[in-house]
């Protein structure tokens, strides 16, 4: 069973997550929170396997309490932000602060139980339809000169996978525009992480565009 915490100041939201969440046989909402110091407070006493967090909410807002959460648990956290897009200008500082993923609160509700698997199994939530349009408008810091010096610890495989990843590209989709398999696109995507120092493909993306790797509106392939 995948234990989830849902965090959100409307109860009205809890109650909607909660009842998509555990129509499914492998999930079960162990508890709820209603602003970030609470949500804190409920992941260190119940340990969930995923925490479903809004942003915006009284007390502390969800960036602060992923930051916290993820100082106190480290790898074990793993947080899915659900937000607003045209409102929530500091997502990127969630993603940031080690965010495991984000969600659009009008996404249909197959999505939402798709993306706590997703981080439940430890992977990122990368929907590419949605991470270009959320780099592209939060990283604002000017990319550097030069390539970093990082790029020259990675194989030329790995980076032509970080240009995949950086895109939002799911491991079936790098496999095949790489042709290789699976199995291997994850090994290519572990190692690429413990070279760069990041936790998850979230932050490899975010690295990625920072650093000038992709440029936000460019086409990746020409890393």
């Amino acid at each position: 069973m995948i234990r989830v915490l849902v965090v959100d100041d409307q109860a009205l939201v809890r109650s909607g997550f909660r009842m998509m969440l555990e129509a499914e046989d492998d999930i079960e909402v162990i508890g709820e929170a209603a602003d970030g110091k609470e949500a804190i407070d409920r992941h260190r006493v119940l340990r969930p396997d995923v925490v479903v967090m809004d942003v915006r909410m009284p007390e502390m807002d969800g960036v602060e309490a992923t930051r916290l959460i993820n100082e106190q648990a480290g790898d074990r956290a793993r947080i899915l932000i659900v937000t607003t897009f045209d409102l929530d200008d500091y997502v990127h500082t969630a993603l940031r602060a080690g965010a495991s993923g984000f969600l659009l609160k009008d996404a249909p509700p197959e999505q939402l139980v798709d993306a706590v698997r997703v981080v439940a199994a430890g992977d990122a939530l990368l929907a590419p339809s949605v991470t270009r349009r959320l780099i592209e408008r939060f990283t604002d810091e000017p990319a550097q000169a030069a390539p970093p010096i990082e790029l020259d610890q990675l194989t030329e495989r790995e980076r032509e996978v970080l240009q995949e990843v950086a895109k939002g590209s799911s491991n079936a989709e790098i496999a095949e525009a790489l042709f290789v398999s699976e199995t291997t696109v994850k090994t290519h995507v572990g190692h690429l992480l413990s070279k760069l120092g990041l936790r998850d493909r979230v932050q490899a993306v975010v690295w990625a565009y920072e650093h000038g790797v992709v440029l936000p509106g460019a086409d990746p392939a020409g890393m």
